[in-house]
């Protein structure tokens, strides 16, 4: 995908690639400002680092040809904060540039790369990796327009097929695992440890499975808040709360359920979100627990049954293939644009010269604005369902032949179309 002269890099690890402890020691290095590590050496022009339950991946802006030195040095960043050899951790990774890496956005933000296919945080989670990169000012105009795309792709497979309809997340899964060893959730003491996103997301579930009983537990002292947000009963002290409940979930990054916090024996289901690991591994073998983590739960959800919904991987493929049309056809897009728009620019200067009253020169003003929308549109679509078809060159060839534009120029030099308000009927942009 040309990518308006540069090309989209990405570098994965998760669970398709590495076991859980490998991502758990990389999670902890994956700090809101870590994208920013990745340009350190310069060779990326911008970079969004995504961290989730079950994948780190790094998506980078770079020049043609840089993809491979660029990914070494992204994967030797990854290693460091981590404390791993390089070497063990290329052996993970799965790199992508173009439209490979495009597609694989998009997959991931639409929940198909996810444990529980089609889980639809990973949508939130994908997008406030992105929020902070741009916090961060590590974003370029070519990330914003391909992960607003990414976002608007994964809204679209949410409404048209079976993904959106079952309201899929990787907690109801856990949950549906987890129900299979209990007799009735709605006589279950359930405790939640942690206060960050997934637990607003598990009270619902809960609620919907008719768990009553149900309280919170957060070492950051906010489970009060959390508590009277959604109508829960805090705790004070962990023991005491694993003490009192069946089902522990945990989801944090803050701190770990070791077995000084389990009580007794009695017979207790813990199903731990957590990435790294917040619950102690010893804690799983303890007379009465039954430890349900990532691994045990990726294990479950590789069951064909749960297999990708083929209208969701079409509408996928169909709109990377799409995104890399636009990006194709865009520089000859924006020459025959400003070509249009100079044109109109020297009449609204003549115009202003004259002595025009103000009403007639703001309604001449606004025709002229609507007709120039109006001639770009058709051209426009008609460039990009040629780039699509890989014919492109055939519409820069009439931009040069009729107008006596040369729209190979701008490669590689433009930004994504953000066309003014005001220019109604111009052609749609390239973001979501």
């Amino acid at each position: 995908v040309p990518y308006h002269g540069r090309v989209l890099l990405c570098v994965s690890v998760s669970h398709r690639t590495a076991d859980f402890d490998l991502l758990g020691r990389l999670s902890e290095g994956a700090t809101a400002g870590a994208a920013t590590t990745l340009l350190a050496d310069g060779r990326a022009r911008g970079a969004v680092l995504v961290s989730t339950c079950n994948r780190i991946e790094a998506y980078l802006d770079v020049a043609p040809g840089a993809d491979t030195s660029v990914a070494e040095a992204t994967l030797r960043t990854l290693a460091g904060t981590a404390d791993l050899p390089h070497d063990a951790l290329r052996e993970r990774a799965q790199v992508l540039s173009g439209a490979p890496a495009l597609h694989h956005l998009f997959a991931v933000t639409s929940g198909l790369e996810s444990l529980a296919v089609g889980e639809e945080e990973i949508a939130g989670q994908v997008r406030r990796a992105y929020e902070a990169a741009r916090e961060a000012s590590s974003t370029t105009p070519e990330l914003d327009t391909a992960f607003q795309r990414a976002a608007k792709v994964s809204r679209d497979v949410r409404s048209a097929t079976s993904l959106g309809k079952a309201g899929r997340s990787l907690v109801q899964f856990a949950l549906q695992l987890a129900g299979t060893r209990l007799t009735d959730w709605r006589q279950t003491r359930v405790l939640i440890v942690g206060t960050g996103n997934y637990a607003a997301t598990t009270v619902a579930a809960l609620r919907t499975l008719g768990v009553s009983e149900l309280s919170v537990y957060s070492l950051t002292g906010r489970a009060e808040k959390f508590a009277k947000s959604y109508g829960v009963r805090p705790e004070r002290g962990l023991r005491d709360a694993v003490a009192a409940a069946d089902v522990i979930i945990t989801c944090t990054n803050t701190y770990s359920l070791t077995v000084e916090e389990i009580p007794d024996d009695a017979r207790r289901t813990i199903i731990d979100l957590g990435l790294p690991r917040n619950v102690d591994p010893a804690v799983g073998r303890l007379p009465g627990v039954e430890l349900m983590d990532l691994e045990l739960i990726a294990t479950h959800a590789r069951l064909p049954k749960l297999a990708p919904d083929a209208t969701a991987r079409q509408l996928v493929s169909s709109a990377a293939d799409a995104f890399a049309a636009e990006q194709t056809a865009a520089p000859a897009i924006v020459a025959f644009r400003s070509h249009v728009f100079d044109a109109l620019d020297s009449e609204l200067a003549r115009l202003a010269s004259k002595s025009v009253p103000p009403e007639q020169a703001a309604a001449v003003t606004q025709a002229l604005r609507h007709f120039a929308g109006a001639l770009l549109h058709d051209p426009t679509q008609r460039a990009r369902e040629l780039a699509a078809r890989g014919h492109v060159g055939q519409f820069e060839a009439g931009l040069a032949a009729v107008f006596g534009i040369d729209a190979t120029s701008a490669r590689g030099t433009i930004t994504p179309l953000r066309p003014p308000a005001t220019e109604t009927g111009a052609a749609e942009t390239g973001s979501a």
